[in-house]
């Protein structure tokens, strides 16, 4: 997107910050904030008094704080509730994290009340009103070029935390204060355009999933929609037969209903010892994780010990149907082509298509209706909690 640009320019002197609006000032934090790092825990004491604590995750999940929201309610000394109850238009941030890049994510207070006080791994950094808004300040910690800065300043190897002191020292642009009001106003409504765009995207997207299930499900069980069929040939209204299946209901008449060892040959993986794993025959092998629904993750797998002799047992080749064993039970995926041999580990099942005319696809989508509508964990397919690779031979899908 391109706004309109300013009359003149100049540089900021900070080298991430780039170019400015000429009339703009470029100073650090400090010139115009106080900033205070909490250390309001929320463990309650008998000798301290009542109150709501604005914690980690009321920061990092909300762009706004307000005493309405779900906050914990524990206590705190009079000397904590005086030095770290927050003020509206005081903007609050996250000062240590497990990712440096979550470090300095920023909430406005918007109203407040007497008990709202701000709790540990937090800071609250509060304008000078006079120099800067609160409401534009929260907006500089969301830039790139400012956030960095206190994201490159954290320090930690597993966990990383802000020094007080970097807060201060970052490097802001102070528009004149009129300005700030009309930015901060402008963004304000921007994003919320933007939040009502997500929402009905969302919205649209459930009910594009609705769509799709309604149609996976009514193809693989009665057949291409009319329209659909007439265009390739097909019978647009076939006569129905029972199944025999409760779950799967009447199916077109046409339709044949093989066992299914007698159209895929059914194995399942190699149970993972790691006592007897020697390393002389050590091939990647595919885990329950790395099957999602249509997508199998092939990078940075593990190793375990497979012999040729196994390999035509426990390894997999193109057009292999994979089958969550436990977990999401039913998720499956088609094998593509692989380039170095793989195998599976106990968690999965592999389905290999008997003859040429087997269609992995279809099966597919016929368990992905399956463990969507729940015929897994109600009884259908299998009667428990699991896949085995005991199939009753008189199963049909």
């Amino acid at each position: 997107m391109k706004y309109p640009v300013y009359p003149e320019y100049k540089p900021s002197g900070v080298e991430w910050l780039g170019d400015v609006p000429k009339h703009w000032d470029v100073k650090r934090l400090k010139v115009a904030a106080i900033y205070r790092v909490s250390n309001v825990d929320k463990v309650p004491a008998d000798d301290e008094e009542p109150i709501r604590l604005c914690n980690y995750t009321d920061v990092y999940y909300n762009n706004y704080i307000t005493p309405d929201m779900e906050l914990m309610e524990t206590t705190a000394t009079i000397e904590e509730i005086k030095k770290f109850a927050l003020k509206v238009d005081d903007v609050v941030i996250t000062k240590d994290s497990e990712s440096w890049d979550d470090i300095a994510i920023p909430a406005l207070v918007i109203k407040t009340s007497p008990d709202l006080v701000c709790g540990y791994h937090l800071a609250i950094v509060r304008a000078d009103k006079s120099q800067l808004l609160g409401k534009f300040l929260f907006r500089l910690f969301q830039a790139c070029a400012v956030n960095q800065q206190f994201q490159i300043s954290a320090t930690g190897v597993t966990r990383y935390g802000l020094p007080k002191s970097a807060i201060g020292e970052a490097w802001i642009p102070y528009p004149p204060i009129d300005e700030q009001r009309i930015i901060a106003t402008y963004l304000e409504g921007e994003m919320a355009r933007i939040d009502t765009l997500i929402t009905k995207k969302r919205e649209l997207i459930e009910k594009l999933k609705e769509k799709r299930m309604s149609l996976i499900s009514r193809t693989v069980t009665r057949g291409l929609p009319p329209d659909a069929a007439k265009a390739v040939g097909l019978d647009p209204n076939p006569k129905l037969k029972s199944s025999g299946i409760d779950w799967l209901g009447d199916v077109p008449e046409h339709w044949v209903m093989p066992p299914l060892y007698l159209r895929y040959d059914v194995k399942l993986g190699k149970m993972l010892d790691e006592s007897r794993i020697t390393g002389q025959c050590l091939i990647p092998y595919l885990r329950n994780v790395d099957v999602q629904w249509d997508s199998i993750n092939f990078s940075e797998l593990p190793e375990m010990d497979i012999s040729k002799s196994e390999y035509r047992r426990y390894t997999i080749q193109s057009d292999d149907l994979l089958v969550c064993e436990g977990g999401e039970v039913g998720r499956a995926a088609i094998v593509k082509e692989t380039e170095t041999i793989i195998g599976y580990q106990k968690a999965l099942h592999r389905l290999r298509a008997l003859l040429p005319d087997e269609t992995p696809r279809f099966m597919f989508y016929t368990l992905y209706w399956a463990a969507n509508t729940g015929i897994f964990s109600a009884g259908g397919i299998s009667t428990i909690a699991h896949l085995t690779s005991d199939y009753d031979p008189k199963s049909s899908i």
